[in-house]
């Protein structure tokens, strides 16, 4: 079986006393600052991101964009047919357990968030390199073309470089299940060095600060909830209320494990998200949002070429920094936890099922998803049923209420986005936060719990600093910064994984004289030149004498 591990990598490992101590110090000295320093935190950000933005948009751009084409020439090529741990390897979940798992963690609050937000944001405003004029039919499509755009193929395909990475490189190669063992074909015994320290450590910040983003918005998102179903006002107090309680929650999670918590709520997410959908497609207007779906989905892809390559030097670098390359930066700090997470979940699958698996079913997913609720809520606002503009500029997390509140029911239905948003957190933090007890546990497949814990309350202390801060701008704005020195990281990853699975035997099968030894190697050389002399010889036989 050449260099396949039938060895499973250990479950528990010891805690890393240098990342860890980094870590927890790196992230403590962030809340530090802003408990103290709030104004310099803010402005700190603030300059930060747009000298990021000016210097870097190009980078995450191309970046994105590799990430994209490599997924899809791994999964075309002979690479496919290498599997994720020994030959005879099953996988470890169900197909709809494996999908929702990897639905509920690697979107989740953003797609409650922007689920309406983000068409109905696009359609006031075109993005102005489209050209079109806005609150019209033109500005809808390109509406659809660019949440479709941000929410599809680029960031699954940043997720499965990372996962495959670390899938191939934990149960196929036996490492550890960590960022920095994956780079062992680049790097050599220096990933248990400072080097593969310091990638570690990146994967850490990364995933806290990208974590901390996402609760913060479901924080934002339960407080409208509650500020329009409930006598309780939407303010700063009642959001950092609502973080504490979601991380209170986690932690009970976290403590029934992946095989219970993690998968009974990545199941009930999907059952109550698939819900909600189907009631505003019934109850919303079903014709138009049938015909939404693969009219956006041809426009999509038609256009994918362009969007994915539109820089600052032709459009304008203040909408990419605020729309795509805030998205690219997400989804990349986003993608050790996430990618992890995945790996872990992936054991026993081919890399043609891993790949197609988390690029297209979730992908197709989201565009079921937006077509349904963004698309309804396009023709709320067309027919003016109800002015969803106004909520967005009230908030952009009333966006999604302000659809429910045109339909029947919309105080259940309310209710249910809320406990949607609390579910999708509790999941993705409880994923989170178990990557991060592997990561600073040498690639443990089962941290110790305390630390899992520990972790689990540091990113809702980044999440209400941050609050703090700036609200939805700081958080967009840490996104930023933390993933740009990932991004560097993550293409390393790649070409180490490329160089890795190029020696894998299942792709560059051992040469003859090793598989069945020199003397048969020699046999089977003289029987072939038998049969096969060369032409000066076949000349001498033909030859009469």
């Amino acid at each position: 079986m050449g260099e396949q591990v039938r060895d499973r990598p250990q479950a528990v490992g010891r805690v890393d006393p240098v990342v860890l101590a980094l870590s927890v110090g790196g992230v403590l000295a962030v809340v530090a600052w802003g408990v103290l320093g709030r104004g310099s935190l803010a402005g700190f950000g603030e300059s930060g991101l747009g000298w990021v933005i000016s210097t870097f948009g190009w980078f995450f751009v191309v970046a994105a964009d590799a990430f994209l084409v490599l997924s899809v020439v791994i999964a075309a090529t002979k690479f496919g047919r290498i599997r994720l741990g020994a030959d005879e390897d099953e996988p470890e979940f169900s197909t709809l357990a494996w999908v929702s798992m990897m639905f509920s963690t690697g979107m989740g609050i953003g797609l409650v968030f922007y689920a309406v937000a983000e068409p109905i944001e696009h359609y006031a405003a075109p993005p102005p390199a489209s050209g079109v004029a806005p609150n019209t039919g033109a500005a809808g499509s390109v509406a659809m073309q660019y949440t479709l755009f941000h929410w599809t193929l680029h960031p699954w395909a940043i997720y499965a470089v990372v996962a495959l990475a670390l899938a191939y490189s934990t149960f196929r190669k036996g490492r550890e299940n960590r960022i920095s063992a994956a780079f062992q074909p680049l790097l050599g015994a220096r990933v248990d060095g400072p080097v593969g320290r310091a990638i570690d450590l990146l994967a850490v910040f990364a995933t806290v600060f990208g974590s901390a983003t996402s609760l913060g918005l479901g924080a934002l998102q339960v407080a409208a909830g509650l500020d329009l179903v409930t006598p309780v006002p939407d303010s700063t107090a009642v959001e950092l209320v609502v973080i504490a309680a979601l991380t209170l929650a986690f932690v009970v999670s976290a403590f029934s494990g992946l095989h219970k918590g993690i998968k009974w709520l990545s199941t009930t997410n999907v059952v109550l998200a698939v819900a909600l959908m189907v009631f505003v497609f019934v109850a919303g207007p079903t014709i138009y949002a049938l015909e939404v779906l693969p009219a956006s989905v041809g426009d999509y892809l038609s256009h994918l070429i362009t969007m994915s390559t539109r820089t600052g030097a032709f459009s304008d670098p203040a909408w990419l920094g605020s729309w795509t390359i805030f998205y690219w930066a997400w989804w990349i700090s986003w993608a050790p936890f996430v990618g992890i997470f995945i790996a872990r979940i992936s054991r026993g699958r081919t890399v043609r099922q891993f790949v197609v698996g988390v690029l297209l079913v979730p992908s197709g997913a989201s565009v079921v998803w937006f077509a349904v609720m963004g698309g309804s809520a396009l023709r709320v606002q067309a027919t003016g049923t109800r002015d969803l503009v106004a909520d967005v500029g009230a908030g952009t997390e009333r966006a999604l209420f302000g659809l429910l509140g045109a339909l029947p029911l919309a105080g259940l239905t309310t209710l249910l986005a809320m406990v949607l948003v609390a579910l999708f957190f509790v999941t993705g933090a409880d994923s989170a936060a178990l990557v991060l007890g592997s990561l600073t546990s040498r690639g443990a497949l089962r941290p110790h719990r305390a630390l899992v814990v520990v972790w689990g309350v540091l990113i809702g202390a980044v999440a209400a600093v941050l609050l703090l801060v700036g609200g939805l701008d700081a958080l967009q704005q840490a996104t930023i910064l933390v993933a740009l020195p990932f991004v560097v990281v993550m293409l390393g990853l790649a070409v180490a994984l490329v160089r890795d699975m190029a020696l894998d035997p299942a792709v560059n099968p051992p040469p003859r004289a090793r598989r069945y030894g020199l003397a048969a190697a020699i046999r089977a050389a003289r029987s072939y030149e038998e049969e096969n002399p060369p032409p000066v010889r076949r000349y001498l036989r033909r030859r009469p004498r």
